[in-house]
């Protein structure tokens, strides 16, 4: 069922920036071959490693999430900070997405306040959110409104803020006026396939997690790190920004968040190996109260850490 759009495209746009998104598009819910193939390729080669999620259907059908799907309504918040990590061997380097609040909580308050408002304004509204939490291609669908472009690192890049933003869906069934796709600007460059220490971006715009140092140090449950990442790690124990460290539109267009909840924890920013080799679980769930890194458990910070110093 399609109700009829009681507010314009350009107002629900002026709400989610309203509410601090920073980007907002619209896609209509259309398929999505050319990304279905892409996905479909990916996990022939079995570059997902033990990320079994990756291939389960819905991913490849939005209306197997929402049925009477017609618009996704795509946001996108900066968290960028221009902290720096300090020099030397023996600190530990943790992922830029993580030094703050869980960017899930941040952006589900966000976006269930667009949603909710959404579905005040008509009846028979449907609205249902999505931030890095349901089985959504997020970033072919940020691509598709407008957001930015998947990048040959496979993340998206918008013009403003570099590719330091997390995306967010708003699933409605309003048939609302479609952006633009977003046109690719990688050109030439190489910057993140070179600068990969694993070779984990084996051809543009293709990760294999089996090489990503990111990927090892969050998903990997095994005991032990496999050896042909250890030398590699580059001190590295929770995820890893070389990709978007050397890449140009992160250099030249980061700017800093106003969104206080991204402002880093102290103890992210200059944690040392020797540390977090030896941190207890009492202290791992004070630490990382509210964070994104709740998801690196206990044994596996520890198991980052003594990779990185043996």
């Amino acid at each position: 069922m399609t109700p009829k759009t009681p507010i314009t495209t350009s107002e629900i746009k002026a709400k989610a920036l309203e509410i601090g998104f920073h980007k907002v598009g619209i896609a209509a819910a259309g398929p999505t071959e050319e990304a279905e193939a892409s996905l479909q390729q990916w996990l022939n080669q079995g570059y997902q490693a033990d990320m079994d999620w990756m291939a389960n259907p819905k991913r490849r059908d939005i209306r197997r999430v929402m049925p009477d799907v017609q618009s996704v309504i795509c946001v996108a918040l900066n968290y960028y900070t221009p902290h720096q990590r300090p020099e030397g061997s023996e600190y530990a380097k943790i992922s830029r997405y993580g030094w703050g609040r869980d960017y899930h909580r941040v952006m589900h308050k966000k976006l269930k306040v667009l949603a909710t408002w959404l579905q005040t304004t008509g009846e028979d509204i449907q609205a249902r959110y999505y931030a890095d939490t349901g089985p959504l291609p997020d970033k072919v669908w940020a691509e598709r409104a407008g957001i930015g472009w998947i990048a040959k690192n496979s993340n998206v890049i918008t013009r403003e803020y570099g590719s330091w933003v997390f995306l967010g869906e708003v699933l409605t069934n309003l048939e609302l006026t479609p952006d633009q796709p977003h046109t690719p600007h990688c050109g030439t460059c190489s910057r993140c396939l070179d600068a990969c220490p694993t070779g984990a971006i084996p051809q543009p715009f293709v990760v294999d997690a089996n090489r990503c140092i990111a990927y090892h140090t969050i998903e990997n449950r095994s005991p032990q790190l496999p050896d042909r990442i250890k030398p590699h790690l580059q001190g590295w124990v929770a995820g890893c920004d070389i990709c978007q460290d050397v890449c140009p539109w992160n250099q030249r267009f980061a700017r800093e968040t106003d969104a206080p909840e991204f402002q880093p924890y102290p103890h992210n920013l200059a944690p040392t190996l020797g540390e977090l080799a030896d941190i207890s679980d009492a202290e791992w769930d004070r630490r990382f109260t509210a964070s994104a890194l709740r998801r690196i458990k206990p044994s596996m910070w520890r198991r980052n850490a003594r990779a990185n110093m043996e």
